[in-house]
């Protein structure tokens, strides 16, 4: 097992023939543009910009963020299948920039399974075995353990192509952990699954990272894998990271408004709003409700010194309550998701979605919250996040 260091890791990908000619063409002093989010300069495409990370032995990190963010290519830089343009990374305590994939003791799962169609699952399983010339009673042995975990046994002797969706990832994983690597590297590998099937999927791995006691990192661009498999989240936009931290951290206290956007579903709701204060205390305004925050954010704010200003105002859908007092809104449209509904009011012109439990209401009040119903909301203080509006910092962090 081994902990993993990345310092200022960059990848570059260089300019081909025609973006080199037309870099020539640029004016002087224009050292980078903007196209496509990402940051073009005379070297080229910047896929990952200064990643910095200390992974510990046994870690569980999930890199996730929107397709084209860097994470994918992070983790292949990682493996050794991409070169790394700037910076360093170490397995355990040896720089590896320039060691072969095959020498850094590492394993990873593809999004399509990448499994040979000829072989068997137990061939597919001993292959990388049978290329290090293990015995082969070892190689039985790991093989049938690997099918034991992940309950594969009775397909050791099929081909993939017999095989469903779920199975063959279960293949592609067992593939993987019969190495007994440093480090497992999945990508995306629940993507081409059905919902159903990617929730069976999350489980076994949260079971099966018990049982194999190895690094993980993972890839993906759902927030909800992300959120249940992680003991920290890595979170990346156009090449940065925008935030690291434990699930629970980014949810309660997102560094800017992308995060807070990106993680939790429905997504935060934010509202042009004023950051006041009075009488030492800090309050935000929102059409007729001033509401004063939370002791913990009052400490936050009065640390950073923070004075009174225009904001950015997040609430997240379930922290906000349909009362009789509140902001005025009219129900655009009523969604019932069992055991609670989820609302799309219009109020002050933009549209908010409210989660309301369905818990401990009747029949006759679910009803009431048809379309076109009027409807007033409000929030509490603990719930609020501040971010500038400039700049779309969390003022807490």
């Amino acid at each position: 097992m081994a902990s993993l260091t990345l310092k200022n890791v960059k990848k570059i990908y260089p300019h081909n023939g025609d973006d080199a000619k037309k870099s020539k063409k640029k004016k002087k002093g224009e050292e980078t543009e903007k196209k496509v989010n990402l940051q073009i300069t005379d070297k080229g495409v910047v896929a990952v910009q200064e990643f910095n990370l200390d992974i510990a032995d046994k870690e569980f990190i999930v890199l996730v963020g929107p397709s084209g963010c860097g994470k994918s290519t992070t983790l292949r830089m990682i493996a050794g299948l991409e070169d790394i343009s700037e910076g360093e990374l170490y397995i355990g305590d040896r720089l590896v920039n320039d060691v072969p994939p095959k020498d850094r003791d590492i394993a990873m799962v593809f999004q399509n399974y990448a499994l040979y169609p000829h072989m068997t699952v137990y061939d597919n399983m001993a292959f990388a075995l049978k290329l290090r010339h293990t015995p082969k009673d070892e190689i039985d042995k790991a093989v049938k353990e690997a099918a034991e975990i992940l309950d594969i046994t009775q397909y050791l002797g099929r081909k993939p192509k017999a095989l469903s969706g779920g199975q063959r990832q279960r293949v592609a994983i067992g593939r993987a952990i019969v190495r007994k690597p440093q480090v497992m590297l999945m990508d995306e590998p629940l993507s081409n699954l059905d919902a159903k099937l990617r929730n069976q999927m999350r489980a076994e791995i949260i079971k099966l990272r018990e049982k194999i006691q190895t690094t993980f990192i993972y890839v993906t661009h759902d927030q909800t894998e992300a959120m249940t498999l992680g003991d920290r989240i890595v979170i990346m936009k156009d090449g940065f990271i925008q935030q690291i931290g434990t699930p629970q951290e980014v949810f309660n206290h997102p560094y800017n408004l992308f995060v807070a956007g990106f993680i939790g579903t429905p997504q935060m709701n934010l509202f042009d709003a004023k950051l006041v204060k009075a009488n030492g205390k800090y309050a935000v305004q929102l059409a007729n409700l001033t509401v004063e925050l939370s002791d913990e954010k009052q400490k936050a704010l009065a640390a950073n010194n923070v004075a009174e200003q225009e904001i950015v105002l997040g609430v997240r859908p379930e922290h906000i309550t349909l009362e009789s007092t509140g902001i005025d809104s009219k129900v655009d449209v009523s969604e019932m998701m069992g055991s609670s509904v989820h609302l799309h009011v219009t109020a002050m012109g933009r549209d908010v979605v409210v989660v309301v439990s369905t818990m401990n209401m009747t029949g006759a009040e679910v009803a009431a919250l048809h379309t076109g119903a009027d409807v007033k909301f409000n929030f509490g203080g603990h719930v609020c996040h501040v971010f500038n509006k400039e700049t779309g910092i969390n003022l807490e962090a």
